[in-house]
């Protein structure tokens, strides 16, 4: 039989899976590890952590059951986006790495507009200078640490870091690489013009490849730690976005994903470059070899439910231990008695500013409307909706820029709630289905790896072959004009309190 690894480099911990040809899964790990957030808005992590996790992960693999380490034919990598790993010239990290959803860089972007012109900036990189992307964090430390910027010889991101630990090769891929301000969207490449005018050197970043790729092998010593063989082909894989779109099948026209983790993520597929003018929405390589994707992303949906549950139920928290629940399911079953509109209660869901569609790093989370009659079961009912209307403003520019929407495609924590995918149907007033694969980015990571192994001839065959449809939350028809009506009334609360947001950012 043989094996198929994918490794997911995510926020909270690293996730490796082991599938056969058919898509089944054989063994998984996760292990976890701390978020650092050493002043407001920064957020960094130590990548020797990403390290440990990685290899404690697939050491799992190698030991469990059903798992064959000589059968194992590839490994496919993913991971967050955005994060800067900066190397010395002895390829020892020299700092933190920045994580995407670190807001430090408002200045630098501000540099970067001014610097090239907005719509120049977009027609370059298909993008606008977002906070959370690479390029600003690269200027940030010339700007701000330079006695550590005259060190760095190499720049990688999260998963390209665990590449290079795995195999000694410096690789990233094409998906990932759109996501760092610094690549070429169009022609799949480094934009060399922007490198120069940000006086960035084009030795800093790695080579470029497509995700189904092989990069480089399993070293002797990756093989030692982790009980694998060496010699095992790494796959250039995708950014957690890309690779979680070809864990949903999304890997043709007019089917969408709409991921709810820690950030929010609405996905559409697209066989030729599709922009929106104003940048709200980002425009990527896809994981899919020649294609290219469309993507809104939420900084804070799963994790303002997760801000809910840690500040605010102690006592669900409490109940679930002794009763070995998630406490996720009271606070959802809590939000199910609450009817649609949470009772005029409204939530913004920017607990770390917001990227999709306002590009604001000074946003702030809030609730808006609180009155005595309001409960803690509404603000829970508030926290979904506000996660959903937040989802729906970059549903609603897809469909401005005539991206076809035929099926929507739930998945991550949000998934798994009954509660929230219908409030999620209900809001967007489209139907949302699940899958039978529900292993997020890793699974996606893996399927990348059926290719160049030669399990299948494309993703699309592999796609196609193992994910399939497996139950529908449909709108409630009756509630559309309710949620359009909230929907309203939640952009207007934004554009009223974005002045006070970056007045009050200033006193920080």
């Amino acid at each position: 039989m043989s094996i198929v690894i994918g490794v997911d480099v995510g926020t909270s911990g690293t996730k490796a899976v082991a599938m056969d040809p058919q898509g089944k899964l054989l063994a998984s790990a996760l292990v976890e590890y701390p978020l650092l957030t050493p002043k407001p808005g920064w957020a960094e992590q130590d990548p020797a952590e990403w390290k440990r996790a990685a290899f404690e992960a697939l050491a799992t693999l190698a030991h469990a059951p059903g798992v064959n380490p000589k059968e194992v034919k590839g490994i496919g990598l993913t991971g967050q986006m955005h994060g800067s790993v900066f190397l010395d010239a002895d390829n020892q990290v020299l700092r933190n790495a920045l994580l995407w959803c670190d807001q430090r860089t408002a200045p630098q972007c501000e540099a970067i507009t001014s610097k090239v012109g907005e719509t120049r900036l977009i027609e370059m990189v298909c993008n606008p200078a977002l906070t959370g992307f690479t390029a600003p964090k690269i200027l940030w430390l010339r700007d701000n640490e330079p006695e550590v910027y005259e060190k760095v010889r190499r720049v990688l991101l999260p998963k390209d870091y665990i590449r290079f630990e795995l195999t000694g090769e410096f690789a990233t891929d094409v998906a990932d690489a759109s996501g760092t301000l610094l690549f070429d969207v169009k022609n799949r490449t480094w934009h060399k013009e922007l490198l120069s005018i940000l006086d960035i050197p084009l030795d800093f970043l790695p080579r470029s490849y497509e995700g189904t790729d092989v990069t480089g092998k399993l070293s002797a010593e990756a093989a030692k730690r982790t009980g694998l063989p060496a010699g095992i082909p790494v796959i250039a894989g995708g950014g957690d976005q890309a690779a979680g779109g070809v864990g949903n099948g999304i890997v043709r026209p007019g089917v969408i994903s709409s991921t709810v983790g820690t950030s929010g993520v609405v996905f559409a597929f697209a066989e030729k470059i599709s922009l929106d003018p104003q940048g709200r929405v980002h425009t990527f390589c896809h994981s899919v070899p020649g294609k290219w994707h469309v993507m809104g992303v939420v900084l804070s949906a799963g994790g303002s439910l997760r801000w809910f549950r840690d500040a605010l139920c102690q006592n669900e928290k409490a109940v679930a231990a002794e009763t070995g629940r998630d406490p996720y399911e009271y606070i959802t079953e809590a939000a199910d008695t609450i009817p649609a509109g949470a009772e005029g209660l409204t939530f913004l869901p920017y607990l770390t500013g917001e990227r999709t569609p306002h590009k604001d790093p000074y946003a702030k989370g809030a609730f808006v409307g609180l009155s005595l009659r309001h409960t803690r079961a509404h603000m829970a009912r508030a926290v979904l909706e506000g996660v959903a209307f937040s989802m729906r403003d970059s549903l609603e520019i897809m469909r401005e820029m005539g991206v076809p929407i035929t099926q929507v495609r739930a998945s991550g924590g949000g998934a798994r709630s009954t509660v929230w995918r219908q409030i999620q149907a209900d809001v967007n007033k489209t139907p949302l289905v699940t899958t039978n694969i529900d292993e997020g980015p890793a699974y996606g990571a893996a399927l990348l790896a059926t290719v160049e192994t030669g399990l299948y001839k494309s993703v699309e065959e592999a796609c196609d072959t193992i994910i399939r449809v497996v139950d529908t939350s449909t709108p409630n028809a009756a509630l559309a004009a309710r949620y359009d009506h909230d929907f309203a009334l939640y952009q207007d609360t934004y554009k009223a309190l974005a002045p006070g947001f970056r007045r009050a950012a200033a006193t920080l």
